[in-house]
């Protein structure tokens, strides 16, 4: 079944490299480089998981994320924090604090996207 994702990072390497990922397996992804713009469109989509990057120029991803729990209509929004940080502290922190669904280490392998995807409440596979 194809579902719809938003990437959002600013590395053109990370948003083409999950794009691929996610189109091989029959996906629509939209992309965002920076938050701007980002809220509006998921009010305007409803998108099966958000890859959401936690150093990006605008504001950090873990702001962002408070920012869209915040909002009723979008607080049970799947999201999937994606970063280079891989301490336990910090994945835990990304998992409790910021109240992320799931985290996946950068660089992301198709295996571990998969492996995520496996989580999905819709069960994307």
């Amino acid at each position: 079944m194809s579902e719809r994702f938003l990437i959002i990072d600013d590395s053109a390497t990370q948003r083409h490299l999950l794009s691929s990922f996610l189109q091989d397996l029959g996906h629509t992804v939209d992309v965002c480089e920076s938050t701007t713009g980002a809220l509006e469109k998921i009010i305007q989509n409803r998108y099966a998981a958000i890859l959401l990057d936690i150093v990006l120029p605008d504001q950090d991803g873990y702001k962002f994320l408070r920012e869209l729990r915040s909002h009723n209509q979008l607080a049970d929004q799947y999201v999937i924090l994606c970063s280079t940080k891989s301490t336990k502290l910090e994945i835990d922190y990304g998992l409790k604090r910021a109240k992320a669904n799931d985290y996946l280490t950068k660089p992301v392998s198709r295996e571990s996207l998969s492996a995520v995807l496996q989580k999905l409440p819709q069960q994307v596979k």
